[in-house]
Parts: structure tokens; C-alpha cells; sequence
């Protein structure tokens, strides 16, 4: 009778340890990963200062890699007692530095920006990616389009002139193959500008897919590129 008792107590020690996997692997549905443009993000009300490293190329950066779920809510500050630890990351810094470099003042070297990003964001995907994989696959995303430039095989460059939404959501469409959803801010002027693009990824960090819910936009129907 004992040992039946054991079992039994065995048999449910294993089926919460599975259904604790279970719910782990279960945390968030999809991932938005965003790039912004750093001529938007400069001139806007808030100003931008260069990293330590010098002026960023003029190219989409990274923004984050936000876990989300298909009602469009989203988790954040899962796990306080998974901080940011630079060591982990000492590998692709200098890529970090490249594709995800910080613009906020004053200037630094964008290890605030990252571990605000791993800390709100990152630790809400640590079931599926440690610290360094997740910034390390939002890396790869970035490399698999190059955004400006299927805006610029469509007409659309970053030269202060206006374009119409429409048409740049056409054309990521069309150069990705999924529709995007952008994010727009204002210039000192109060004139719409191209800010963010968000793109979704499957819950492994790795691959585009459609979009299950987008924001609600607050572009205009024509909207500024600026240089950068």
C-alpha cells in the first residue's frame, strides 16, 4: 500500500513538473521585432546624442525584440532575478554596437539601452532563449532583409520628402513577404515622420511571420522619411 501511495505521488510530481514546462514554453505567442530610423528619432521633441562609439550608420537600428500576445497584450519584467549581464553578451558587442546602438542622451555606450531591453522584454522569452541567444536572434533578423533598401528599390529614400504609407507598407510587403506595421512620431514641426517598423516573429526568435495583431496606427496617410 505504501509503495502504491509513493507511486501516486510520483506520477503527480511529474505531471506538475510537465505542465511547469508546459506553461513555460507557453509564456507569449509571437514576437514583434522592431527597427527604428534614427533621422525620426533625432528629430523629434526629445533630441538624440550619439553613442560613445560615433554617429550610427544611416541605416534602420535595432529597437527591441518584444514578446506579445495575440490579443495584443504583452508580458514585461518577468524574471527581477535575471538582470542584464553584459559578460554574456561579449561576443556580438560589437555587432550590438552596429545594429542596436543607443540614441538616447546623454550619450553612453548603449549598455543601459540593452539591459532595459533584456530586463522588460528578454526575460519574458527566457524559456525559449537565454540572454545571449535572444540578443544574438535579433541580430540574425536584422540580417536576413536589408529595410532600407527595399525601400530604396521602391522609390522611397530617406531625403525629407513625403510618401504615402500605402506605399511604403507595399513595399516591405512586398520585399519580405509580410505586412508590416508602422509606427510613426512627429518632428519639431509636429509633421508625421516614418519611425518604427514592426515586423512578427515566430515564438523561436527566428522566422517572419504574419502579423497576428498590429497596433492601431497613428500615421498619417502621407508621411515624412528624413534623412539621417
Amino acid at each position: 500500500m505504501e509503495m502504491k501511495h509513493n507511486f501516486s505521488i510520483l506520477i503527480e510530481f511529474l505531471a506538475l513538473q510537465c505542465l511547469a514546462v508546459l506553461c513555460a514554453s507557453q509564456d507569449f505567442d509571437f514576437f514583434y521585432f522592431v527597427q527604428q530610423w534614427p533621422g525620426s528619432y533625432c528629430e523629434s521633441k526629445q533630441g538624440c546624442c550619439y553613442p560613445k562609439t560615433g554617429k550610427p550608420a544611416s541605416d534602420f537600428s535595432i529597437h527591441g525584440l518584444w514578446p506579445n500576445y495575440n490579443d495584443g497584450s504583452y508580458p514585461s519584467n518577468c524574471d527581477p532575478d535575471t538582470q542584464f549581464n553584459p559578460s554574456e553578451i561579449s561576443d556580438i558587442t560589437t555587432r550590438m554596437q552596429k545594429d542596436w546602438p543607443s540614441l538616447a542622451c546623454p550619450s553612453g555606450d548603449s549598455l543601459s539601452f540593452w539591459a532595459h531591453e533584456w530586463n522588460k522584454h528578454g526575460t519574458c522569452s527566457e524559456s525559449i532563449l537565454d540572454q545571449h541567444d535572444y540578443f544574438a536572434a535579433a541580430l540574425l533578423l536584422k540580417r536576413q532583409f536589408n529595410l532600407l533598401q527595399i525601400l530604396k528599390n521602391a522609390g522611397i529614400q530617406p531625403n525629407g520628402q513625403y510618401y504615402r504609407l500605402d506605399s511604403i507598407e507595399a513595399a516591405i510587403r512586398g520585399g519580405i513577404g509580410y505586412t508590416p506595421y508602422i509606427e510613426c512620431n512627429v518632428d519639431l514641426s509636429g509633421n508625421s515622420q516614418l519611425y518604427q517598423v514592426y515586423l512578427c516573429v515566430d515564438a523561436s526568435g527566428s522566422t517572419i511571420v504574419e502579423c497576428p495583431v498590429l497596433p492601431r496606427s497613428k500615421c498619417g496617410s502621407r508621411i515624412e522619411f528624413p534623412p539621417f
